[in-house]
């Protein structure tokens, strides 16, 4: 290279021949950015492209989720001529009714979820058999049922069974139902039935509990089923109608989606914060590696600017074949992670490719890129080439200018993160609290090293020259103590979020629930219905209440009340106000419930209808002692006044109403009890078996549901979401891993020239060992309780902000994960030592 060619900037051409020929072919040096940014880009990737994968077949197979364009929904009643009418004038309906119920078959009984259906439905979709045959709605007295159903009552198809006081014929098993995902949770194995099927085996009397479902497909498809919506409302603002549409067809499902999808995202951005901490600490150590090659290319006058694209575009290169191997794992792990939620949520088998969280996953990586790399690298440019000839002299350098480039870097990730997020405050919460925390451990390591410079020096040589090595000039205290906060407090997270929520599985819900729920026990067969199951198992628990359907119509002062119809947005915390809710009437406060507010009434109250109401209804529709609730129960309005505020114990499992009425406002309405069976400890399935055919032979319009099937479905919901959070959280503890052994070979080079003279001056191997493990048992017993603290924090946010379950961690569980993270540490400190005893001191020397 010639004078002349070097007297001026090199150009994009000439930089990237240098950069090319210097870099290496398997990236020594820049590995540590490489795996750091695949990490977080090929986590990203795979929570991108499987959130918007489901989000895709939940929108463009709304129609057959749902069963129709729009779907309306009412308890206790059917539609009347006037309703039906204005509805039918939106397109074709499909209608029919949802309930639980009890099937028999000789010594069989067993719960079920009753569905009767008309002959139109389904109105999209098509319901396949698990023979392979298509079919439609059952006719007659036949009837499909899912296989948990046949299995139950021990029956195969073509055989009787009953339902009520009809005999049904099992006409096939169930493969797929298409509106099965916006049914919602299932109380038991589903019975499809013809529609007339419940009304002649007697089980939709009055007061019965009952949903009917009404399906509308469209005449016109370029209807907003929006609009449609609001239109009926306006014209039936007291009909007690819930609605769902296309778009919408399982809010429930996208409820978890968008939550899943938020803490992985959180997930993947932790990735990436800790990621960025290697890639500043790898960035140092490769520009320090470099250090002689610098130098030549300065001696031989090349720029500072020349440097920086030279280096720059090694970084790049790194940067981009990490972020496209991240992408590409993100994309081929997609199918396993949708196979572990199967069941739970609709996922398109195979391959998905989404641009949109791909372009995002990418963008996020090579942003944290180059926020990390930006201050390593302006830095280096500045350094004088006779200081990097020097390679025994430590490098430093107070500019503090290169840290705005990483501001802004790091502040491109933020504004990423808010425009593309749906919890804007969870995320700003998440952001704002890793910031702290790098801050927090920064300002620790400056601590630490202070502290170990004004400490006694110990009497022991090896324990003082591992406190010499935290504040030696050149020190990586820094970098190792940000490495080991984080990678201990993913250790922390992984293992709390994961036995918390281990912990809602096993301990609190079974041991608080009864045996059986008992649904529309006629009230005038109480005491029979008492007398059975005491007289199959004596001292049992038993708990009934009345049970009616109803909605608020309006709430609020007596002179200002506010119709629900009008509003644009049911106000946060007051879900009460959604649709029918569970009504009863008591003299007693409830088991369970505690009074915040107001005074319970006497028995037999005979003044002004009253009403108690949940403390988050009061507090979410801003009520008091003395409003007014209007509420509408069975197509007749009724008023009230709120008497007092409860706190509801939810975890009970018993009976738990947000509204619970006085006896006079709302007991004239047609009802019945609803019941809670908790049996003796000794009671055995063979005597469960027989209570349950009891039942059905004395009360065959009641239906019984088994709290044990319900526990089993919710637990294996809850595992399937511990087993995403558990992979997903597995990658912060790679990243902090990553990160981790990173620092720890980035010291290693300064290491080297110690280690050396340390052996020439006649220490032992094992005394260089124990030396290093000092230093780093030092620094990893310090951040230990900073990392228990920051995990938990961070797993407190996830479990009660995100996943609203309850704080339940094994503390024991965690501190033994804890403990294992640190016997890591201390395992890769002796591994990353070990090829330091193989320097050659002959030649180590030669270069001080």
């Amino acid at each position: 290279m010639s004078a002349a060619e070097t007297s001026a900037t090199l150009s994009w051409g000439g930089a990237w021949r240098i950069a090319r020929r210097d870099l290496n072919a398997r990236f020594r040096g820049l590995r540590l950015l490489l795996v750091c940014i695949f990490l977080g880009t090929a986590a990203l990737a795979a929570i991108g492209t499987l959130t918007a994968a489901i989000e895709r077949e939940l929108e463009s197979n709304g129609q057959e989720l749902l069963g129709g364009d729009l779907e309306i929904e009412i308890w206790q009643r059917s539609l009347n001529a006037e309703e039906l009418s204005a509805i039918g004038e939106y397109g074709e309906i499909s209608g029919g009714t949802r309930l639980q119920a009890m099937a028999s078959s000789g010594e069989n009984a067993a719960p079920v979820e009753l569905k009767a259906v008309d002959q139109k439905w389904p109105l999209y979709g098509t319901l396949t058999l698990n023979d392979g045959s298509a079919t439609g709605a059952p006719t007659g007295n036949n009837a499909y049922l899912g296989q948990g159903a046949m299995d139950r009552l021990d029956i195969a198809v073509g055989e009787t069974f009953r339902v009520g006081t009809v005999d049904l014929v099992a006409a096939g098993v169930i493969e797929n139902e298409p509106d099965r995902l916006s049914e919602g949770f299932q109380l038991g194995p589903t019975i499809i039935v013809a529609e007339d099927v419940p009304g002649r085996a007697g089980l939709l009397e009055p007061g019965s509990l009952y949903e009917s479902k009404y399906r509308v497909a469209f005449a016109n498809q370029a209807r907003d089923p929006g609009e449609v919506e609001e239109e009926l409302t306006e014209a039936f603002p007291n009909s007690g109608f819930d609605f769902r549409t296309r778009d919408r067809a399982s809010p429930g499902a996208d409820r978890f989606v968008q939550r899943m999808s938020d803490f992985l995202t959180l997930v993947g951005l932790a990735a990436l914060v800790i990621a960025g901490i290697g890639i500043a600490g790898g960035v140092s150590s490769y520009l320090e590696a470099r250090r002689g090659s610098i130098a030549t290319l300065k001696v031989l006058g090349a720029s500072s600017t020349d440097i920086v694209r030279i280096y720059a575009m090694q970084i790049a290169v790194a940067a981009l074949i990490g972020s496209a191997a991240g992408l590409t794992v993100g994309v081929l792990v997609t199918p396993v992670l949708g196979a572990a939620l199967e069941g739970l949520l609709p996922v398109e088998a195979g391959f998905v490719i989404e641009p949109a969280p791909l372009l995002l996953a990418a963008a996020y990586g090579l942003l944290v890129a180059f926020a990390f790399a930006a201050a390593p690298l302006l830095r280096a440019r500045t350094f004088p080439a006779m200081a990097l000839m020097r390679s025994s002299t430590p490098l430093s350098n107070t500019d503090w200018r290169p840290l705005l480039w990483t501001g802004g870097g790091i502040a491109a990730v933020c504004i990423l993160a808010l425009v593309s997020t749906n919890q804007l405050v969870l995320t700003a919460g998440f952001l704002f609290g890793a910031g702290g925390a790098l801050l927090a451990l920064g300002a620790l390591g400056i601590a630490i090293q202070k502290l170990a410079r004004s400490a006694p020096r110990p009497s022991n040589p090896l324990l003082r020259s591992a406190v010499t090595n935290l504040h030696r000039p050149g020190a990586p205290t820094g970098s190792l103590v940000t490495a080991l906060g984080f990678g201990l407090a993913a250790f922390v997270l992984l293992a709390a979020v994961q036995s918390a929520i281990d912990g809602n599985i096993q301990s609190r819900v079974p041991a608080e629930a009864p045996d059986y729920f008992v649904l529309d026990v006629p009230r005038e067969g109480e005491e029979t219905f008492r007398g059975l199951i005491e007289e199959q198992f004596p001292g049992s628990d038993i708990r009934a209440v009345p049970t009616l359907r109803g909605s608020v119509l309006a709430f609020g002062p007596e002179d200002a009340m506010q119709r629900v119809a009008d509003l644009e947005e049911i106000p946060e915390g007051a879900w009460a106000l959604r649709g029918e809710r569970g009504l009863t009437y008591a003299d007693e406060l409830p088991v369970g419930n505690s009074l915040t507010e107001g005074e319970w009434w006497d028995k037999g109250h005979s003044g002004d209808p009253l009403v108690s109401i949940d403390a988050q209804l009061a507090e979410g529709a801003d009520l008091g002692i003395g409003d007014k609730l209007t509420i509408g129960v069975l197509g007749i309005e009724r008023t009230v006044t709120v008497a007092n505020i409860r706190e509801i114990d939810w975890e009970s499992m018993g009976f738990n109403y947000a509204l619970v009425f006085s006896e006079n406002a709302i007991s004239d309405a047609p009802h019945n009890l609803a019941a809670t069976i908790e049996l003796p400890a000794s009671a055995g399935n063979e005597g469960r078996g027989e209570l349950l055919r009891a039942m059905v032979r004395e009360f065959p319009s009641s239906s019984v549901v088994e709290v044990k099937d319900v526990l089993t479905e919710a637990r294996t919901i809850l595992q399937q979401v511990g087993l995403a959070t558990l992979a997903a959280a597995a990658v912060t503890v790679l990243a902090g891993l990553a990160v981790l052994m990173g620092a720890i070979a980035a010291a290693r080079a300064a290491r080297m020239r110690d280690t050396v003279i340390l052996r020439v001056l006649g220490a032992s191997r094992k005394q260089v060992l124990l030396m290093q493990l000092a230093e780093y048992g030092l620094l990893a017993g310090l951040l230990a309780l900073v990392a228990l603290g920051l995990g938990s924090a961070l797993a407190w946010v996830i479990i009660t902000q995100l996943f609203e379950f309850d704080w339940l961690p094994a503390w024991g569980e965690v501190l033994s994960v804890l403990g294992v993270g640190l016997f890591m540490v201390l395992a890769f400190a002796l591994g990353g030592s070990l090829p330091l005893l193989r320097a050659k001191p002959a030649q180590a020397l030669r270069e001080l």
